[in-house]
């Protein structure tokens, strides 16, 4: 976080821009569970027991949670607030690029090998 902007709130992520690679990045919080709480019966909905399952076994964004879960970001938000309250979250930083080219890479790679393979192997 650049902290020559006294003016701007906490916690907000200035874009930086590398004249190298000419990606946009910004820092992405992931979370992780470390123990299993016990739920306050407006939690007790399946979608936020599979939030609960997708942050036990791996590192997860808030989209990527609001995305399995079905809910509403801000309802997310607050519910992993709640867990970060109660000290049951690990946080770290992901750099995530701007580019939705950067997400075709795998496709590309299909590609290549269906083009330049022999007809006899397809």
């Amino acid at each position: 976080m650049n902290t020559d902007y006294a003016a701007l709130p906490y916690r907000v992520a200035i874009l930086t821009w590398s004249p190298t690679n000419k990606v946009s990045r910004w820092p992405m919080k992931e979370y992780r569970l470390t123990g299993w709480p016990e739920l306050a019966p407006p939690f007790h909905r399946t979608a936020y027991r599979r939030i609960l399952s997708d942050m036990s076994h791996r590192f997860v964004t808030l989209p990527q949670l609001a995305d399995t879960s079905g809910l509403r970001r801000q309802d997310v938000r607050s519910f992993v607030e709640m867990l970060d309250a109660r000290g049951l979250l690990i946080e770290r930083e992901s750099v995530v690029t701007e580019s939705l080219f950067g997400s075709l890479g795998p496709l590309g790679g299909w590609l290549r090998r269906a083009i330049s393979s022999p007809p006899q192997s397809r």
